[in-house]
């Protein structure tokens, strides 16, 4: 006798296996996947025997993880889903799922490999991105958003960029003066710095004139003198908001040997505002790119450079290693023992950084920032 086929919600118009009765669909256990872009988020879910039940696309708004979150729930339980670019483009989903108390884990986009063979659409990227959460092959937690180290992270990007602004200015006085006509080139080609700044500050161009190269010439020296002092002074009132901000998220970081406002201010936003979804010394030296990656073959038995992990947190403890072999004699003691020992001096610093890691790691924890006098490793 043939079965009468039931139709489809309009939840499950993309159903590849059949949704079933109401209870059976409170019933199941499902797993998300969401491969965000600007506009729009691509979902995919399937079920924990690893099939498909559909896909949809939803506007990246307020409204659209709205639906996306009700698209996911008419499927069953959601036990968890995976999230492409959280920290970007996922950035406002992550928050509202966060809100809803939906477990996420951070999915890396698919390797080169796998979209050889599979393909590139979103609908694929997005069911790619429900079974690395299903298969645990993604269990990354996302960092939280919405407190203190989000709000450092905005501050920094803007004193970096306001860095990178007066650093490019001041290159662009220095290539003018040495294309100046001789009489301007003789005034400004050996003085400091500072007094370069201050000598092009104080030229007082014939705006009548500017037809003139020398009188150009001036007028762009001035005026790029002006906007760099306008630059010095944007990055010292953001320096003075950074100093309270970090003080106040995380003291103990700023009492250790050699960690300065700019480099807690990294670390702070590397580890992210939930600090404790990295949960051992190893994922944090990973994070951090110094956890020493084994090379060894045959008799050989040697570790490599780790070239992965946040490069601007590597470099935060670079520079952190590099003041202590300056001026901490604890560290100078053991730089000189690797020595005798046959290390290089890179190979200390790789050393080095892993063991500042270590120590760092557990300043960041949350219950090291309410106990900042507490001993750490």
């Amino acid at each position: 006798m043939a079965r009468t086929k039931r139709p489809l919600t309009p939840a499950a118009q993309s159903v590849a296996v059949p949704a079933g009765d109401p209870v059976t669909a409170r019933e199941r256990e499902v797993v998300g996947g969401v491969d965000t872009h600007k506009d729009t988020h691509t979902a995919a879910v399937v079920d924990t025997a690893g099939r498909m039940l559909g896909h949809e696309t939803f506007p990246a708004s307020g409204a659209g993880y709205a639906r996306l979150l009700g698209w996911l729930v008419g499927f069953g339980s959601v036990l968890l889903v995976g999230v492409e670019g959280t920290g970007v483009y996922g950035a406002g989903l992550a928050a509202h799922l966060r809100r809803h108390g939906v477990v996420m884990v951070e999915v890396d986009r698919p390797d080169r490999k796998a979209r050889r063979w599979q393909g590139k659409s979103d609908p694929v990227d997005a069911e790619a991105a429900a079974r690395a959460a299903l298969a645990a092959r993604a269990s990354g937690t996302p960092k939280d958003r919405d407190g203190a180290v989000e709000a450092l992270r905005v501050l920094r990007v803007a004193r970096r960029s306001a860095v990178d602004q007066r650093a490019d200015v001041q290159r662009q006085i220095k290539a003018l003066v040495v294309t100046a006509a001789e009489p301007l080139r003789a005034q400004l080609r050996d003085l400091s710095d500072r007094h370069l700044l201050a000598a092009c500050a104080g030229l007082h161009p014939d705006t009548a004139r500017l037809h003139e190269p020398v009188e150009a010439t001036q007028h762009a020296l001035a005026a790029l003198a002006t906007r760099h002092a306008r630059l010095t002074t944007e990055i010292t009132g953001l320096d003075t908001h950074l100093v309270a901000l970090v003080a106040r998220i995380n003291p103990a970081l700023l009492q250790l040997n050699g960690v300065g406002v700019e480099v807690a201010g990294q670390l702070l936003v590397t580890a992210g505002g939930n600090p404790q979804r990295i949960r051992t010394e190893p994922a944090f030296a990973m994070l951090c790119g110094v956890a020493p990656l084994p090379a060894s073959s045959g008799k050989t038995r040697r570790h490599r450079l780790n070239r992965g992990g946040d490069r601007q947190a590597n470099a935060a403890l670079y520079r952190v290693v590099l003041c202590r072999l300056r001026w901490d004699p604890r560290t100078r003691a053991y730089a000189q023992r690797r020595t005798t020992e046959g290390l290089s001096k890179k190979e200390i610093i790789r050393c080095l950084k892993r063991l500042i890691a270590r120590e760092i790691y557990h300043v960041l924890q949350p219950e090291a920032i309410k106990k900042p006098h507490a001993q750490t490793a």
